[in-house]
C-alpha cells in the first residue's frame, strides 16, 4: 500500500521522469528511497517506473521491518550481492522493460556499484542508463508542512545538543567528550541518529571540518561545534563557536563580523532570491569588514532528510554532480553560516537552519549567538 503522501511525490517524480525520457529509476541512496517509499536503507534498492509501480528489494531479513514503514507495490528479498543482480533483473523482466532508460544516481553509487547496478546480469542490455541526480534534487528542493514540522523538531533537538555542549566546556576536557555530551542529550531529546558531529578547539577551528579528537581544551581556546542530529528521518544544521576563558580583542572582532555576515544574509532571504544573491551578500559583508583571505567554502545550502542537500550554490552544486540553482521557493530549509573566518591560529564559525516563507524567512534554530558563555 502506497500513502498519500507517497503517492503525491511519485507523482510528481513521473512527470520529471517522462520530461527526461526516463523509463525506470533504479535507486540506492538511503535519502532518496526514504523520501519517495517512507523507507531508506544501505544494501537495499527502489525501482520507480512510468506507470508510477515502486518495487523494493532488500536484505531478506528486513522484509517485515520494511513493511511496517514502507510504500510500495513489490517487495522481494534477496541474500547477498548476487541475489541483489538477480532481483533488479526479475523487477525489469516484471515491468516489461527491456528497453529504454533507466535513471541511476551518478552522484552516489560508487564505481563498483555502478558496476554492480548495470551488471549484464541485471541490466538488460537494450536498457541505457542516466543520471537521475537532479531529478531527485528537485523534488526533494521544496518540503511540505509535514517535511517542515520534522525539520523543526530536529531544529529543537539541536538546540539541546548545543546547550548540553557548552555547559560541559572546562579546561581539561577533550573535544571527544563534548562531541559525546552533546549526542547523548540529543538522543534524550528525540534524535534517531545524526550526521557527523564536528567539535574543534584552540588551532583546530582553522580547519574546514574538524572531526572531534582526543585533544584536550585549554584555557583560552575557542571551540567550534557543529551538530547535525537526525529526527523521524529528518535534519537540521546547527553550529556555535564558544571562548573557554576570555576572547583577544581580534577573536571579538571576527566573531562580531561574522554574525553580521550571517544575519545580514538571513535578512534577505525570500521566495525568489537567488542562492548566488546570497552568497554575495555574506562574502562580501566578510571581506567588507577585512576577511577576504579568511574564507573558505560555500556559506549556504539546503537542508532536509540529508544535512546537506540542494539547494547549493553555483560552485558547490558542480562539485556535489547538481544543477545550478534557480531561485528560492518557499519551503525550502536552508542552513546559513557554512563557511568560517580561518584567520590561521584560530577560526569562528555560526550556522543556522532556516525556513525559506511566503513572505520572508523563519530562523529554526535560535540558540543564543554569543561567545562567552561564562
Amino acid at each position: 500500500m502506497i500513502r498519500s503522501v507517497h503517492k503525491e511525490r511519485i507523482k510528481r517524480c513521473i512527470g520529471l521522469m517522462r520530461k527526461e525520457n526516463l523509463d525506470v529509476l533504479l535507486l540506492a541512496k538511503p535519502s532518496n528511497m526514504f523520501y519517495l517509499t517512507g523507507d531508506g536503507r544501505l544494501c537495499s534498492f527502489a525501482m520507480i517506473t512510468q506507470q508510477g509501480i515502486v518495487a523494493l528489494g532488500v536484505p531478506k531479513t528486513d522484509i517485515e521491518d520494511v513493511q511496517k514503514t514502507a510504500s510500495f507495490d513489490h517487495i522481494m528479498g534477496f541474500d547477498d550481492e548476487i541475489g541483489m543482480i538477480h532481483a533488479i533483473a526479475h523487477y525489469f523482466k516484471e515491468f516489461g522493460i527491456l528497453k529504454g532508460s533507466v535513471g541511476l544516481e551518478y552522484t552516489f553509487l560508487t564505481q563498483s556499484m555502478m558496476s554492480m547496478f548495470t551488471h549484464p546480469h541485471g541490466k538488460p542490455e537494450g536498457v541505457q542508463s542516466m543520471d537521475c541526480t537532479p531529478i531527485m534534487s528537485s523534488l526533494r528542493i521544496v518540503k511540505d508542512e509535514e517535511e517542515i514540522d520534522r525539520i523543526s523538531e530536529a531544529a529543537l533537538v539541536a538546540q539541546e545538543g548545543i546547550a548540553a555542549a557548552i555547559k560541559v566546556l572546562r579546561p581539561g576536557i577533550t573535544e571527544s567528550r563534548v562531541a559525546a555530551e552533546a549526542e547523548y542529550a540529543m538522543r534524550h531529546a528525540g534524535a534517531d541518529e545524526f550526521w557527523r558531529t564536528y567539535v574543534s578547539s584552540g588551532p583546530r577551528t582553522n580547519i574546514a571540518h574538524g572531526l572531534p579528537t582526543q585533544r584536550k581544551i585549554q584555557k583560552g581556546d575557542l571551540v567550534m561545534i557543529d551538530i547535525h542530529p537526525i529526527v523521524n528521518g529528518y535534519s537540521a544544521d546547527m553550529c556555535r563557536t564558544v571562548i573557554v576563558g576570555s576572547a583577544t580583542t581580534e577573536q571579538k572582532h571576527a566573531y562580531e563580523h561574522f554574525l553580521t555576515a550571517q544575519q545580514a544574509t538571513i535578512e534577505a532571504i525570500r521566495a525568489e532570491v537567488g542562492m548566488v544573491d546570497l552568497e554575495k551578500i555574506f562574502h562580501g559583508t566578510l571581506k567588507k569588514n577585512g576577511h577576504e583571505k579568511h574564507i573558505f567554502g560555500p556559506p549556504i545550502h539546503g537542508v532536509g532528510i540529508e544535512f546537506e542537500e540542494a539547494p547549493l550554490p553555483a560552485g558547490h552544486a558542480f562539485f556535489h554532480g547538481e544543477k545550478e540553482p534557480g531561485s528560492l521557493q518557499a519551503g525550502t530549509v536552508l542552513a546559513v553560516g557554512n563557511c568560517g573566518i580561518y584567520t590561521g591560529p584560530w577560526g569562528v564559525r555560526i550556522e543556522d537552519t532556516v525556513l525559506v516563507t511566503g513572505d520572508g524567512y523563519e530562523i529554526l534554530t535560535n540558540f543564543p549567538r554569543k561567545l562567552s558563555f561564562d
